[in-house]
């Protein structure tokens, strides 16, 4: 009895497994699974959902090109479908069944959102039955029928321009003319003249016009030339089929004095895109290229408007899925007094003379300058010489002159006020303020120094620490400084010792990561310690840190950050106390006398009610003592009686050119010009 009992409950257990696993889906899971899918966008699998009629109306292919081509169009992310499952399970022995569902995406015009119905209908394949979606085209879209297709248009943003101090546009909207010719009117002979005008090769002129879309009549644009370039232009409308017509461009009114700090617009490329593809950028957009253009893009740059539109076939009229409004970008104001920086930028590259001028273009220099207020940290210009046309660059180079500017010895394409160089002599009040600040300099101490060279003994082989001024007198830091004395200045950095005087720099803000960093290098040996004393060996500097490491003298031993853009806050203190005032003081006095001073290295600024202090340098560009190399020339200079425009500047080449005279010179004309 107790084995028929058993036997009996094993046979119920069976009949009720078999009946579990025979247990038809339900509609809802069925609905569930196919949601499940299309969140993940697995259109391919989705498409074996459907049922019979909905598969007779599309492919599987046509169907998964589909999807995928509007949500990748559309930029569809973050699907989000629910449906309520019914509180009961349906009556199996139905044929169909019908829910609602709700639909939210973000998408590249913004939030799309709907409510829609599925109905779902079963269905019986390889002897089984299931459900299946009786899907059509309004489950992509409501509104979306057979025959009707997605458009997007959008509306470019303006971008937002750089101003100057004064609002003057160093980055501005405005026009340049479109060159084209009217298809079918063009002769053959006319192509090459054509052509030499445009700097593009008769092929790109003949590839353009052939393009699929070109009908006779229609005009084909070749190229975009500035309004300013008139000359051109005028020979380009001489030529019979030539037009030109009016279109928004970006411009650069200060042209090559500003190029290289704001930049320029270019079409976006491939890897460009690829980058910034999470950023709202697409195929059609312009962004910056260089310089400030670049740096700031996504503030300038703007967001564009754009509308989702499901286009009836009939008469019907178009429906808006989704829209995003245009934002325009934002206008940045600088610091930069945009009259003074093409001031700058002029008597910069202005020619110099001098039997060894090493330079091309008949003498005009290469180098860099900067201009700040050195009290409240304005940055008022930076220039970079020689430069180029940030109008043609943005409007497109040709390969020819591309090229050219690629391979130009000077190195036009150089950003050179952020690059750090030897600073040569315009140094030594650095060393000066951290030997005072240490107590190993004492200003009133006479130091005897004989003769035009000096080593510390013999250890040093037949390295020597050489000077130009050679006297008998003992040298103060007061003399050390007006003569610009290598000897007195090497000597000061051994007594200041190598850790002392690598951190006195440290706080001035040298191997600190600012946005124009300078270097101190490797101090290995007591020549290289001497050496960095008066601003050679490894020191590197960049002319804004420069301008930054004499606000001290001006500012009672503070240190002010210089800044940029006009938003920024006034008189930050960067390092507070470097000096004491009195030793700040000691120093701005010693510079005064520097250009004061008849025998002063910078006497040539010496302006009649307009005291000048400043220093100037000439750093050697070379491998080894003996060997003849490259000079650099520097001067930096500021009004003691009103202590609001520095100014400071490098000029590459300077050797048998007049060594630091030339940016003495340059820098005197500006202040001259200016007054």
């Amino acid at each position: 009895m107790r084995k028929f009992t058993g036997l009996l409950v094993l046979v119920l257990l069976l009949v009720y497994a078999l009946a579990g696993c025979s247990k038809e889906p339900t509609p809802e899971d069925r609905f569930a699974e196919y949601i499940a899918l299309w969140k993940q966008q697995k259109f391919a699998k989705m498409y074996d959902y459907l049922s019979n009629d909905a598969k007779e109306k599309i492919t599987k292919e046509e169907f998964t090109n589909r999807y995928q081509k509007i949500y990748e169009d559309l930029q569809i992310t973050d699907l989000k479908i629910d449906f309520k499952r019914p509180k009961k399970d349906k009556k199996t022995d139905q044929e169909q069944a019908r829910y609602s569902f709700n639909a939210k995406m973000n998408s590249i015009a913004g939030t799309i959102q709907f409510t829609q119905k599925a109905q779902l209908q079963k269905e019986e394949r390889d002897d089984k039955k299931n459900w299946y979606v009786d899907w059509n085209t309004e489950y992509i879209f409501p509104k979306l029928q057979e025959g009707d297709t997605i458009g997007l248009s959008t509306i470019s943003p303006k971008r937002g321009e750089i101003l100057d101090r004064n609002g003057s546009g160093l980055a501005a909207n405005g026009q340049v003319y479109e060159v084209g010719v009217v298809a079918g009117k063009l002769e053959a002979s006319e192509i090459d003249p054509l052509a030499s005008l445009l700097k593009m090769t008769p092929e790109q002129i003949n590839k353009a016009l052939s393009a699929s879309w070109v009908k006779p009549g229609l005009f084909v644009p070749l190229k975009k030339v500035s309004m300013e370039d008139k000359d051109r232009v005028a020979q380009l409308v001489a030529l019979g089929p030539v037009q030109t017509r009016k279109v928004d461009a970006r411009i650069y009114p200060y042209n090559e004095a500003a190029a290289q700090l704001v930049g320029y617009v270019g079409a976006i490329t491939a890897d460009e895109l690829a980058k910034r593809k999470d950023k709202g950028y697409t195929s059609q957009d312009v962004i910056g290229k260089r310089g400030l253009e670049q740096v700031l893009d996504e503030e300038l740059k703007g967001e564009s408007g754009v509308k989702i539109i499901i286009k009836k076939k009939g008469d019907d009229a178009d429906v808006v899925l989704a829209e995003k409004p245009v934002a325009d970008g934002k206008d940045v104001k600088l610091t930069i007094d945009a009259d003074l920086q093409e001031v700058i930028y002029g008597e910069l590259s202005a020619e110099i003379g001098g039997a060894d001028a090493a330079n091309s273009a008949g003498g005009a220099p290469a180098g860099t300058a900067a201009a700040m207020n050195p009290v409240n940290g304005e940055t008022l210009a930076l220039v970079s010489s020689p430069s180029f046309d940030p109008n043609q660059a943005s409007l497109g180079f040709s390969a020819d002159e591309w090229k050219a500017l690629q391979e130009d010895a000077r190195q036009p394409l150089t950003t050179r006020f952020t690059q750090g160089y030897a600073p040569g002599s315009v140094m030594k009040p650095i060393t000066a303020a951290v030997g005072l600040t240490s107590g190993a300099v004492n200003p009133e101490e006479p130091v005897a120094i004989l003769g035009p060279k000096w080593q510390k003994d013999k250890s040093w082989g037949g390295y020597f620490v050489t000077r130009v001024h050679v006297g008998t007198d003992p040298v103060n830091l007061e003399k050390a400084l007006v003569f610009s004395d290598n000897i007195y200045f090497a000597q000061a950095a051994l007594k200041i010792g190598k850790d002392a005087f690598t951190d006195g720099l440290k706080k001035f803000g040298f191997e600190e990561k600012f946005d124009f960093t300078s270097t101190i290098g490797t101090l290995g040996s007591e020549i290289a310690l001497a050496d960095s004393g008066y601003g050679q060996g490894q020191i590197q500097m960049s002319i804004v840190h420069l301008l930054a490491t004499y606000t001290p003298f001006v500012n009672n031993g503070n240190m002010i950050k210089p800044i940029l853009l006009d938003t920024e806050q006034r008189t930050q203190v960067l390092k507070e106390t470097l000096v004491s005032s009195e030793q700040a003081g000691l120093i701005a006095a010693d510079l005064r006398k520097v250009v004061a001073d008849a025998g002063g290295t910078a006497h040539r600024a010496e302006m009649a009610d307009y005291p000048l202090a400043g220093k100037t340098g000439t750093a050697e560009i070379k491998q080894k003592q003996g060997e003849t190399g490259t000079e650099n020339g520097w001067f930096i200079a500021y009004n003691t009686n009103v202590p609001s425009l520095m100014i400071a500047m490098m000029v590459e080449d300077v050797q048998g050119r007049g060594g630091s005279q030339v940016p003495v010179e340059k820098v005197i004309n500006i202040y001259k010009k200016l007054r």
